[in-house]
């Protein structure tokens, strides 16, 4: 290899990883968010509101948009009708207000298997504080 052709490639390889690094400072720092959804099913809609929020589950990691732990999916009861209280932490804190369509479908589909009740949405997101990992 001659020195010149040497010298151009020392230069553009140069040149790569300086872009590469300041690409990679400029970068928005991702901030997590960890959330308690409360999905207050209709009566009767148990198992396909669990297999809609399973599916959201493939949709959410299969686009890497949460982590994989934690994630808890609860039932329950509340006033005597079904309800369904899902644990897990986004990457990113502005994923729900930027969600791909993939997503808002699912939500869409999630919503009409749900109902208001006692003055709340059928579906209400919330913030929470993880404050014991799970242990590995």
């Amino acid at each position: 290899m001659s020195p010149k052709t040497f010298g151009s490639l020392f230069i553009l390889l140069t040149v790569v990883l300086t872009g590469c690094s300041t690409t990679q400072q400029n970068a928005p720092q991702a901030k997590p968010e960890t959330v308690l959804v409360t999905y207050r099913v209709k009566h009767g809609n148990e198992a396909e509101l669990r297999q809609t929020v399973e599916r959201a589950w493939t949709v959410y990691t299969s686009q890497h948009l949460v982590f994989a732990e934690p994630h808890v999916l609860l039932q329950d009861t509340e006033e005597g009708k079904p309800r369904f209280i899902e644990i897990f932490t986004w990457v990113d804190r502005s994923t729900p207000e930027h969600a791909p369509d993939a997503v808002m479908a699912v939500w869409k589909e999630e919503e009409s298997l749900c109902e208001k009740r006692g003055g709340h949405y059928g579906i209400e997101p919330g913030e929470v504080q993880l404050l014991l990992p799970a242990k590995k």
